[in-house]
């Protein structure tokens, strides 16, 4: 896992009184459809104040029972999901889809085998090896530090499902079809299309102005992934991060990688170093600096940029 920066953020100060049965405070749920309802998380890293919770969890009611889309980040951020679901329908949740590895979108699965123990993990292969592998451990310990001990009591409970590039899951009179990549995002990412509402959730390949943490991922696999949202055509786009809307922000996302590679790749064959171009990218991608985490990730980006054109 090459997270290095937030674990720099770590801190080690007496844990908040917290434990294994509380729950994040209540968010507003969005019902951005007829059947689709979305969470909206606070955008900006795993904290005290936001209780670990920062992602979208999704969840689709068909005529069955109902799909969650990543249940957010520890048994307490589930248990507000589970809470704010139970208020828009009775039906039991029979379907969970994570939609990559990071911890924030799927270490909240415990509260929701904790309400319907027979409920279907779903994920990408790559994502349930490595958190067979380790990385399960990882971001229970980082979601922890980084929260001061308030997601203590999370357990990570890891899908049993594989889904597979162009797999379509029939649950409920919906489709759900996996569009799938090996090096994107996070390298074991998931998007998934409700066919007959015309609704792609993103997962982390595509954020509404947030710029992307891409430490375990690559830029040609992200701006490919970013394209395939854009030629999918849906009607609405659920992001990872960010508010739920049309096509828009998903080309405003192709904009700021294709600045940010063009450029890297012209000051490269001119033989200057990231310290260089950063002033340069700074002025280029001005229009984007209000999108949250864009002075935390912008540097690494030019970095890994450099590294991945070095090995073209």
């Amino acid at each position: 896992m090459r997270i290095l920066p937030l674990l720099a953020a770590l801190t080690f100060c007496t844990p908040v009184l917290a434990g294994p049965k509380d729950t994040v405070r209540a968010y507003p749920t969005q019902k951005v459809s007829a059947d689709t309802y979305v969470i909206h998380g606070p955008q900006g890293l795993p904290s005290v104040a936001n209780q670990s919770f920062m992602n979208n969890p999704a969840w689709i009611i068909t005529a069955d029972g109902v799909v969650v889309i990543d249940p957010g980040s520890s048994v307490q951020a589930g248990r507000m999901v589970v809470a704010q679901l139970r208020k828009s329908t009775k039906k039991p949740v029979t379907h969970v889809f994570n939609t990559h590895v990071h911890g924030d979108h799927w270490l909240g699965n415990q509260a929701v085998l904790e309400v319907w123990p027979k409920a279907t993990i779903i994920a990408h292969p790559d994502m349930i090896k490595q958190a067979k592998a380790g990385a399960d451990a990882f971001w229970l310990e980082l979601m922890s530090s980084m929260t001061n001990g308030y997601t203590q009591g999370t357990r990570a409970v890891i899908p049993t499902v594989e889904a597979a590039d162009g797999q379509e899951f029939k649950i409920g009179g919906k489709t759900f079809r996996i569009h799938s990549s090996d090096d994107a995002h996070s390298k074991t990412d998931l998007m998934i299309k409700i066919v007959e509402d015309n609704i792609l959730f993103t997962g982390d390949n595509v954020l509404n102005r947030q710029s992307m943490n891409l430490r375990d991922g690559t830029f040609k696999g992200v701006i490919k992934a970013t394209q395939r949202a854009l030629d999918l055509d849906a009607r609405l786009y659920v992001p990872g991060h960010g508010k739920t809307g049309d096509r828009k922000f998903v080309t405003e996302q192709k904009a700021y990688f294709d600045i940010l590679m063009t450029e890297v790749r012209r000051m490269h064959d001119e033989g200057k170093s990231d310290f260089e171009m950063k002033p340069v990218l700074v002025e280029k991608l001005k229009a984007y600096k209000k999108w949250a985490e864009w002075e935390t990730n912008l540097g690494p980006q030019i970095s890994l940029a450099i590294l991945e054109i070095e090995q073209e």
